[in-house]
């Protein structure tokens, strides 16, 4: 009975990872858009295999991008309030003098 239980444990620990790490919800996906396919394809595994790795994990590179979008952001945000308290406190910015070229 120790034994079951040893294994049940095991089990119930990699479904939490697989849960944690989003395999289950991906493969839910994959599989409910098969399932919702009006014509089954004649290899279900291709299918599998084409849709899993359009909906594979974001390469470093994405993640990285996504990172500095999210910081430029910030410092846009932080510069546009800047501006707006330094126009507040002298006014608006003289036109500059439009120089020959």
């Amino acid at each position: 009975m120790a034994h079951y239980k040893a294994a049940d444990s095991k089990r119930e620990q990699f479904r939490r990872y697989l849960e944690k790490a989003g395999v289950l919800d991906t493969l839910t996906k994959v599989l409910v858009a098969l399932y919702e396919e009006p014509e089954k394809p004649n290899n279900a595994l291709d299918f599998l295999k084409l849709h899993l790795s359009a909906a594979g994990p974001e390469t470093a590179d994405v993640e990285a991008l996504r990172l500095e979008l999210a910081e430029l952001r910030q410092k846009y945000e932080t510069l546009q309030e800047e501006f707006k308290e330094y126009k507040a406190k002298h006014g608006e910015l003289p036109q500059e003098e439009k120089r020959p070229e």
